[in-house]
């Protein structure tokens, strides 16, 4: 064992891996930043350059370019309000309204220290914990994906904190639109309109690119085209980088729970980083003491969503590695070089290969490590960048990409349609007050949900008891308790903090009617004197930060 370990350490530190880690990186944030070029074509693409390397230089380079298109998908999130990969959903929420305020270079900062940190959690488990938690993936059966995906629904709440009734609706929408296409389990085509193009239903990424990105455009040409003023108001902060990692000292729980939680969710297969950054996002949410600041940009909302989806990254080759189940598509093409270079995934690959197998493994480490100075530096360039970069130039450059990124998927034109259409439907939901948010959830939760539904059902009718197939499994029961905390808990916090908005109405009108009188010594009486009122005046504004940075 040590003798491997020693192995593993003389080829990750050697020259060679060492630049094809710089690379590989470098390359995947590049890939990930734009919109529609995912780090499942990034890695694939890069394959068959590999077949002439040693299969450690080959593993290295292709772990790098998954941890940086990851990562990556964060700066057009946070810059353009469109998520570069679809693990960067939940970014969006909080990312954009801060680099909109003036704080883009801050939300890098946050995006970069919170994925390092998410990753090396990641990693360590795929480490030290890999046996054990990819024997618990093989227990997700149908019944688990259904509750699953239910649970994950519950997150609409989270997602659209100005109407619940919308977001419901929206997910609604999301749902049908998920429908369209040939039925997952019986076969049959469903709201094609007669035309060829929609029996494969509406593409993710296309979709995707369509909600956040159209819609972003649009309202960029709409509100700046006139004033010709730059897209993102770029601000310079010293000392960025430090202030934001005292902040997260200070919420240590915050990054560990969304790293844990991406990480668990990685080991599912199938889950990927777009379920786990929105699960993070939504615990974030539930779990915060000033709820009302998520989405108006919150760095804890960046934080928790760029946590959970990098250590994904990690979660995902952990079934792959030792069970041969990818739980990601990019962990599904990294298996397929595994195979090109000899390397069957099991107990073989740490016994017979277990020099090659563990430096992919310490690779990783050190290609989260690679992500905090690239990261930094790309990011705050882009930021620059778009600063001197008018709306009359950057508007037809990114409907351009747009266009690339959503015909490079298939290849398919109708693609491109789908992705102008969506756009327009987003556009004009966003005028009547829908957030795109809770539709894209449906989207990717409806299939889940369909087809985890429909396989549950035909189980139960073969083990002749329906009630037992959903209700008698333990990550069932699991998943049903945390659906139902999910929902019940913003019930019950609303309710007391409408009490609570009664109970301090009522008494402002005692006040009011000379019936009460605060005592001299309240707060009520200290608010309204002089000194108070001029020490309020000069205090500024923040947001309850814990960096204690002054919001813009």
């Amino acid at each position: 064992m040590s003798g491997m370990l020693v192995q593993a350490l003389a080829g990750v530190f050697s020259p060679v891996s060492l630049i094809l880690i710089v690379f590989g990186v470098s390359a995947g944030i590049l890939v990930g930043a734009l919109p529609g070029l995912t780090a499942t074509m990034a890695i694939a693409l890069l394959v068959p350059f590999t077949f002439g390397m040693a299969p450690v230089h080959g593993l290295v380079m292709l772990g790098g370019i998954y941890a940086g298109a990851i990562f990556g998908g964060s700066y057009s999130a946070i810059l353009i309000n469109t998520p570069g990969t679809p693990s960067a959903i939940a970014t969006t929420f909080d990312g954009n309204p801060m680099a909109r305020k003036g704080e883009a270079y801050r939300a890098i900062v946050t995006a970069t220290l919170s994925s390092v940190i998410g990753g090396l959690i990641g990693v360590a488990f795929l480490i030290f914990l890999s046996p054990p938690l990819a024997r618990a993936s093989l227990k997700f059966g149908p019944p688990e994906f259904f509750w699953l995906a239910v649970f994950g629904l519950t997150i609409i709440a989270a997602v659209s904190p100005r109407s619940t009734l919308k977001g419901l609706i929206g997910g609604v929408i999301g749902l049908l639109i998920a429908s369209i296409g040939i039925a997952p389990i019986e076969g049959a085509v469903r709201y094609n309109f007669g035309t060829v193009a929609l029996q494969n239903g509406v593409s993710l990424i296309p979709a995707l690119i369509g909600f956040f990105c159209i819609p972003e455009v649009l309202r960029m040409v709409e509100e700046g085209s006139a004033e010709n003023k730059p897209v993102i108001p770029y601000k310079r902060q010293k000392h960025m980088v430090r202030r934001v990692f005292f902040a997260f000292i200070r919420k240590p729980v915050l990054i560990v729970r969304s790293s844990v939680l991406g990480t668990l969710v990685g080991i599912i297969p199938g889950a990927g980083g777009n379920i786990a950054g929105l699960l993070g996002y939504n615990e974030a949410v539930r779990a915060g003491k000033n709820r009302e600041r998520f989405g108006k940009g919150a760095w804890e909302g960046v934080a928790a969503s760029e946590s959970a989806n990098n250590a994904a990254v990690a979660g995902a080759l952990i079934p792959m590695l030792t069970l041969g189940v990818p739980g990601a598509p990019p962990a599904a093409v990294l298996f397929g070089a595994l195979l090109l270079q000899g390397m069957r995934p099991g107990m073989d690959l740490f016994t017979a290969h277990g020099e090659v197998t563990y430096a992919f493994m310490l690779s990783l480490i050190l290609s989260n490590l690679a992500i905090l100075p690239l990261g930094i530096v790309l990011g705050r360039a882009a930021a620059k960048l778009l600063q001197k970069i008018r709306i009359q130039t950057l508007a037809p450059v990114i409907i351009f990409l747009s266009m690339i990124g959503s015909y490079s998927i298939y290849n398919n034109v109708a693609d491109i349609y789908a992705m102008i259409v969506t756009g327009l439907v987003a556009h004009a939901l966003r005028k009547a007050g829908f957030q795109a948010g809770p539709i894209v959830l449906g989207m990717i939760l409806g299939p889940i949900a369909e087809q985890g539904l429909l396989q549950s059902m035909l189980m139960g009718r073969a083990s002749g008891s329906m009630v037992t197939m959903f209700f008698g499994r333990p990550i069932s029961l699991i998943l049903i308790v945390l659906t139902v905390v999910s929902v019940a808990a913003p019930i019950i916090v609303n309710r007391r903090e409408t009490r609570g908005k009664g109970g301090a109405l009522k008494a402002l009108h005692a006040v009011e009617d000379g019936s009460e009188s605060p005592a001299p010594d309240s707060p009520e009486s200290a608010s309204d004197s002089p000194e108070s009122a001029a020490a309020a005046a000069a205090e500024p504004a923040g947001n309850g930060d814990p960096s204690g940075e002054v919001q813009s």
